[in-house]
């Protein structure tokens, strides 16, 4: 019955499974240092979404079950985290074209994950316009970070109302990872944050109480948001699904564009307007490029044979979750 696929469907059912909750959690973290690397879209691929937003939504509602899904995602998360900043992040300031090229082609390559959705669904005006509007977004997102970003902002001289402005910002990266396409990076850019942010993480930080607070504020915007909006996408979802997943598709999309024109990769092109174009990095980055695209792709294809055997489980809890809604 639907109690009982309830209680089990969050279950890793092998060593496997848990591997792959690491994995989410290592691209969820990734994504709020890396430009245009979307969790949430790993999350899909993976076959976890569903998963991921109703253990989010429903923690205290099922805290024993949810948190044992929650644990390898957020172990992950914070090798993700860790991992960007100091090894990937430095990889980006060495080479940066060639690194989003295998983000790029990661995410372009499972991007078929994303459309299995909705791919049999009859195409409608409201659908077509939603898939628009998701690849849209991101892209003019992207482009207000570039041309119109606010100056860099500096961590000094804070007030109380700068506390609350990183607890709203917190939970704006919340959804961002949530959310398909959209951007932790593109979004702290566009505030002009990002450089400060990252640059005052350190051994020191520690020591200085007022900055502290600033990254104590985000972590709490962000909890709150990963649970109170996971719930709210998650009862989107069981209402209008296919309508959201032409969003989610659209924002997808988009996000794949960005990765190749934000703040960052802008600079790289602007060097080779100027000094001429890094023939070798260009080359590595199309190789790398064509090689993320094939390994997220056999990745799809491997999921594609699993995901069917869960599907209707998944379909059956968010329509309970949509009567209990409708009881209400």
């Amino acid at each position: 019955n639907v109690l009982q696929q309830k209680d089990d469907f969050l279950a890793y059912k092998d060593k496997k499974q848990v591997f792959l909750g690491g994995v989410l959690g290592f691209f969820i973290g990734l994504a709020i240092i890396v430009p245009g690397v979307s969790g949430a879209a790993i999350a899909i691929i993976l076959g976890l979404y569903e998963k991921l937003l109703y253990s989010m939504g429903n923690l205290f509602k099922s805290f024993k079950k949810c948190i044992k899904f929650l644990i390898p995602v957020i172990i992950g998360g914070i090798i993700g985290f860790v991992g960007g900043f100091f090894t990937v992040q430095k990889l980006l300031n060495l080479f940066p074209f060639a690194v989003i090229a295998l983000f790029g082609g990661f995410m372009f390559g499972s991007y078929p994950a994303i459309t299995d959705k909705i791919k049999n669904q009859k195409r409608t005006a409201l659908s077509t316009f939603l898939f628009a509007l998701g690849v849209i977004i991101p892209v003019v997102i992207s482009l207000i970070s570039v041309f119109y970003g606010a100056s860099q902002r500096g961590l000094t001289n804070l007030r109380i109302y700068h506390y609350i402005i990183f607890l709203v910002i917190g939970y704006l990266i919340a959804i961002t990872q949530i959310i398909p396409g959209l951007s932790a990076t593109a979004l702290l850019m566009t505030l002009g944050y990002f450089t400060a942010l990252l640059n005052a993480v350190g051994f020191e930080l520690i020591k200085n109480v007022p900055l502290l607070m600033v990254y104590v504020c985000l972590v709490i915007g962000f909890v709150i948001g990963m649970l109170t909006f996971s719930k709210i996408l998650s009862l989107v979802l069981a209402k209008f699904e296919v309508n959201t997943f032409n969003l989610i598709a659209g924002l997808s999309l988009g996000a794949v564009v960005t990765m190749f024109f934000n703040p960052d990769i802008y600079e790289v092109y602007s060097s080779w307007h100027k000094n001429g174009i890094n023939v070798w990095e260009l080359v590595i980055g199309i190789v790398l490029f064509v090689i993320g695209m094939i390994l997220a792709y056999k990745l799809v294809l491997f999921e594609r044979k699993h995901v069917k055997i869960e599907t209707e489980v998944v379909k059956d809890i968010l329509e309970d979750d949509k009567q209990e809604i409708e009881i209400e």
